[in-house]
């Protein structure tokens, strides 16, 4: 189910325990159960609202908190979700519920000392899209570095660097202006682009994410977060 993109393997756990799942015709409701690769795999319109139900939000991660759970008594970035700190120009119209927050998790990461677009979700779909192994999705940095950078640098960073013994994607990388880089992957390890920098002698001083996709941070305030609208996607 997941490798059809029809949910996330936690969904279609969940799914197959409320007998929302049919194999050719037959209802299946214990995990683990084999099927032949040409069988037809139907769900229950139950599944299918319980799942469009499910919401996203972006947030404009301040400075100084985490992505995840919380560390090192550091604030995870979640606490952040309330009525209180939604921006007042969301235009989707959601009303607000506590069950938005059950479930809800980080699609990425974006480290304590960066800023920008943070999403979370209760969709599988969106977050195996975002952070999954085959991911594809964009994600755009703008990034204020001190250092002197030759020719050649702005070109290993563009394809050419290892890190951790693994030769990274493809990136693209150009000036913003005389301090400011725009970096735009379709990887996350883990502080990426800091240690790209280090690589060809560039120090870091700000990094801010504003797109994820076609989704992008906007007048999204800091420390403020909005829904994810019918119209995006990622």
């Amino acid at each position: 189910m997941s490798e059809l993109g029809l949910c996330s393997r936690r969904e279609a756990d969940e799914w197959i325990r409320n007998g929302w799942v049919r194999v050719d015709g037959k209802v299946v409701d214990t995990l683990g159960t084999r099927v032949p690769v040409r069988a037809q795999i139907t769900i229950e319109e139950a599944a299918s609202h319980e799942q469009g139900e499910r919401v996203t939000i972006l947030l404009h991660k301040p400075i100084g908190y985490v992505s995840g759970q919380a560390e090192d008594g550091y604030t995870p970035a979640s606490v952040l979700i309330t009525p209180e700190n939604r921006w007042s120009g969301d235009s989707s119209r959601v009303t607000f519920r506590p069950a938005h927050l059950r479930g809800l998790a980080p699609a990425g990461r974006l480290d304590i000392d960066s800023t920008g677009l943070l999403v979370f979700t209760q969709d599988g779909r969106i977050a195996k899209r975002l952070v999954g192994r085959d991911s594809e999705v964009e994600k755009e940095y703008l990034v204020r570095v001190e250092g002197a950078l030759p020719d050649e640098g702005i070109e290993r960073l563009r394809h050419g660097l290892v890190l951790d013994g693994v030769k990274l994607r493809p990136a693209k990388v150009s000036w913003q202006n005389e301090h400011q880089l725009r970096f735009v992957l379709r990887e996350g390890r883990k502080r990426q682009i800091r240690r790209m920098c280090e690589l060809v002698g560039l120090d870091v001083t700000g990094l801010k994410r504003v797109r994820s996709g076609s989704v992008a941070l906007g007048a999204l305030p800091v420390g403020q977060w909005r829904y994810l609208r019918p119209d995006e996607r990622f």
